[in-house]
């Protein structure tokens, strides 16, 4: 296992470091816009704008990195998303930062790809748990570590773009240096929308909603902290604590659902977040006890993606699991493109508090869906549940890590 790591070691610290560099931008842009006076669904708008971008590059980077390679084509999506970072410190423009968002969405969509096709490639059936383990490791520590690059605004207004641009040009150094040949991009096309649903409504109704709450929580969830009084430096901590918690719970969630009716776990899933969302919504007081709800809300909602995921593939076969995957991801980026927008339309009626009110209201209306699903559908029996995964919500090449993709063979 130990091996097989250490053969894609340069590739995960590249990870590490790009996440590191792009994980806060979202959080520090929100507090900029709000601390200048611009409106929620203005700030909104640019959080919509980079995951409409990501969902672009997911279908169209491939063709560029086809065309000149892996190491050019990572080369450039980095060197663009570093520049975007950089030009964001020139002009506080909603406009302008809405086009920039867009193009970073693009570049990490490109860089998304090309690094999980080369570790697809270096995976073998054997370690592509292992692989896929710390890729998400070093996909979250990256962007939990990132959070605390807010503290540098104390600096100046332009230190956090210059700290994240620096590590993100960092980020090549590992890639271009690296004697890993670049992989093909031959691979399982995603299944349709309509394909999906009709094989697991449910399923695919969830990863649409878990988009929509995602994409309202890295969009505005920075809005909500700081407008219920918490500092830069404590929301840094904030941010990074529901990150730690979607990773914490992930597992003990997962094999929950391996040894019950994983629909029954999604509903719970669903219905915690709805608890904990109200909680957060009514009880706006910074300290230890909104710490732990932010905890609580990002172990519950970080889950419910690949239990989506899990859930659908019980009902495939295995040649159709790469391609409901990938399906289920350009479904959960729509969802977070989506999700900034609606949840900005509420927060600008109620304030703060509504960017809970909106998860509160999307997740309870997962549970009245889900509850309605198990009404008339037989559950899978136990023993044919296909085992839980915990996996990337990045771009349709995520698909091919699952280890269960290795079963198509």
């Amino acid at each position: 296992m130990f091996a097989s790591i250490l053969s894609v070691q340069s590739l995960l610290l590249a990870m590490f470091l790009l996440m590191a560099g792009s994980g806060f931008l979202s959080t520090l842009m929100s507090l900029r816009l709000q601390a200048g006076g611009t409106a929620p669904l203005l700030i909104g708008l640019i959080g919509t704008a980079y995951f409409v971008g990501l969902t672009a590059g997911s279908t169209r980077a491939a063709k560029i990195i086809g065309r000149v390679g892996h190491i050019r084509a990572f080369a450039a999506f980095v060197s663009l998303f570093s520049a975007s970072t950089l030009a964001c410190a020139l002009n506080q423009d909603v406009e302008l930062w809405a086009v920039l968002r867009f193009i970073q969405g693009i570049s990490l969509a490109g860089v998304f790809i090309c690094l999980e096709s080369w570790l697809n490639e270096r995976a073998e059936p054997q370690t592509r748990g292992s692989i896929l383990a710390f890729y998400m490791i070093a996909l979250y520590a990256g962007q939990a570590a990132g959070q605390f690059l807010l503290n540098l605004g104390d600096f100046g207004p332009a230190m956090p773009f210059m700290a994240a641009s620096i590590l993100l040009s960092l980020a090549v150094l590992p890639v271009v240096l690296t004697h890993i040949a670049g992989p093909s991009l031959n691979g399982d096309q995603p299944l349709s929308f309509r394909k999906l649903y009709a094989i697991s409504p449910f399923g695919t109704v969830g990863a649409a909603i878990t988009g929509l709450m995602l994409g309202a929580f890295y969009a505005l969830g920075a809005i909500y902290v700081h407008g219920i009084g918490m500092g830069r430096s404590r929301t840094a901590v904030f941010m990074s604590v529901v990150i730690l918690g979607g990773v914490a719970l992930q597992l003990p969630i997962g094999r929950l659902s391996d040894r019950f009716d994983r629909r029954r776990v999604i509903v719970g899933a669903f219905l915690g977040a709805v608890l904990v969302s109200v909680a957060m919504a009514v009880i706006q007081v910074p300290g230890w006890p909104l710490l732990v709800l932010g905890g609580l809300f990002g172990g519950l909602v970080f889950t419910l993606y690949p239990l989506c995921v899990a859930h659908t593939n019980d009902y495939l076969s295995p040649d159709q699991r790469v391609g409901a995957s990938g399906g289920l991801v350009l479904i959960y980026s729509i969802g977070a493109a989506i999700g900034p927008i609606l949840a900005s339309v509420i927060m600008t009626g109620t304030g703060p508090a509504g960017l809970f009110v909106f998860m509160a209201l999307s997740a309870g209306g997962a549970v009245a869906f889900g509850l309605w699903r198990q009404r008339i559908r037989v559950a899978v029996p136990n023993e044919m549940q296909q085992p839980y995964q915990i996996l990337p919500r990045t771009t349709p090449m995520s698909a091919a890590l699952d280890p269960r993709a290795d079963e198509e063979s």
